[in-house]
């Protein structure tokens, strides 16, 4: 590695990293035939930080810096190299190589670049470094999976208005990207405050993409092999956790959002109201249709499990994860005013009863009814969320029963007790019998319609 390094010394910058990008492909194509999944020497690592991600290899160096164009070009270099390598184990291993952080100083150049690298993929459909960045995403700790998500949305949402549009094109080309990155944003989204409430346009795109085919947020689940333990610090398999937190927390999270408008002292215009209203009517509507979808998938996985031999192993709604939902449910039910805010804090607790009885009974949520009678102790009375931790009412066995005999359905309610039979009736006296009217065949029937 030290002559290769010598001779890149002497190129300039661009021209030393398409010549990295070489060796390294020459490199990892001949360790991919001695090991199916070869360890990134020292050597190879060191080339990618100094002539990439341009960090100086001497201590005290200055760091060298690209100009945009030189970076423009250097991305386009990367794009066209994922494109043309048709080894999708080559170009795996070398996107890992590239991107995986390291803990060191050339991180941030890393996850900067990364960002760079997948926009320009979107905006030109690259669909192989779409793939790449997919499973990066599901191989690479959280914290940095997030910051890869805040770059995007900050470039099709935030910097140019209406370029969700491209954005909103890559389901059909690559739908294991799409998945991930819902799973993404809604662990960068957590509703936590107003400023982690996901934009609308990225909340109406990400509904369009799941309302058309609910089965989206399936696809790392359904194209992994999964153990029974998931590595914790990851995304999760499914974005389900972070979009039933987005449906059951959004009347909440928006109710405090106009109540901070409102108190900070300067009350909107009559313009710029009307113009929140609607759109915070939109997307409430957005998130109505989006609960439908999660409910849609929620009743599939049992078949899913099953077929993996994960029912009643694998629970892809964490108990975990519920735990602090229904803490925050709790606090902001507390925080807004419940006279205020009645109407959204039933949806909110409907929502939530909704999606954890369908979760449990797909086996997506492993617990009991008194895990769960504990957990949501402290929320607001709701009748829905009272059903469902109650449980089904359980009937006791019976023997013989007469024809026409039913039983009950429900028990008496806890806290009254059960009626005693009520004493037998006295009989009626008999009527006295009216005479027989005899039937005469030849008398007529005297017809007038009704005028």
């Amino acid at each position: 590695m030290s002559d290769i390094r010598h001779s890149l010394l002497r190129r300039d910058a661009l021209s030393a990293a398409k010549e990295v990008l070489y060796h390294l492909d020459i490199y990892f194509s001949s360790q991919l035939q001695n090991a199916p999944l070869p360890l990134v020497d020292k050597g190879p690592a060191e080339l990618l930080e100094e002539f990439l991600f341009q960090v100086p290899k001497e201590r005290g160096a200055p760091p060298k810096r690209l100009n945009s164009l030189q970076e423009l070009q250097l991305l386009e270099i990367m794009c066209n190299y994922f494109q043309e390598q048709t080894k999708d184990s080559v170009r795996q291993i070398i996107f890992s190589s590239l991107f995986s952080p390291q803990g060191n100083k050339a991180d941030d150049s890393r996850m900067a670049l990364l960002g760079k690298l997948v926009s320009m993929a979107v905006a030109v459909c690259r669909v192989p470094v779409l793939e790449c960045a997919a499973f990066w995403l599901q191989r690479t700790p959280a914290v940095y999976c997030v910051r890869l998500a805040r770059a995007l949305v900050d470039d099709y949402c935030n910097l140019v208005p209406g370029s969700i549009q491209t954005l909103k094109q890559i389901f059909s080309a690559s739908p294991r990207f799409c998945c991930q990155f819902i799973t993404s944003v809604t662990a960068l989204y957590d509703l936590s405050s107003d400023d982690l409430i996901p934009p609308s346009d990225l909340l109406e795109l990400i509904v369009s993409w799941i309302f058309e085919d609910p089965r989206l947020i399936l696809i790392t689940f359904l194209n992994t092999p999964i153990a029974a333990n998931l590595p914790i610090g990851f995304l999760e398999l499914t974005p389900l956790t972070g979009l039933i937190r987005w449906c059951v927390k959004a009347p909440l999270a928006y109710k405090r959002k106009k109540k901070a408008s409102l108190s900070n002292g300067h009350p909107p215009s009559k313009i710029a109201k009307d113009s929140t209203s609607g759109e915070d009517r939109d997307c409430h509507q957005l998130y109505s249709k989006l609960h439908l979808s999660v409910l849609q998938v929620l009743m599939m996985l049992q078949g899913h499990l099953t077929e993996k031999n994960l029912y009643g192993r694998l629970g892809l709604v964490p108990f975990d994860h519920v735990v602090p939902l229904v803490e925050e449910i709790s606090r902001l039910s507390d925080e807004l005013n419940p006279l205020n805010a009645s109407k959204e804090i039933e949806l909110a607790l409907d929502r939530l009863a909704q999606a954890l009885q369908v979760a449990m009974a797909s086996g997506a949520l492993l617990c009991t009814r008194d895990d769960l009678r504990t957990v949501c102790s402290r929320l607001p009375h709701n009748n829905l969320l009272q059903l469902v931790i109650s449980g089904p009412v359980q009937q006791p066995t019976h023997g013989a029963l007469p024809p026409g005999f039913y039983p009950h359905i429900h028990t008496p309610p806890l806290g009254y007790p059960a009626h005693a039979a009520h004493p037998a009736l006295p009989a009626h006296p008999a009527l006295p019998a009216h005479p027989v009217q005899t039937f005469i065949p030849g008398m007529t029937f005297p017809y007038r319609p009704i005028r």
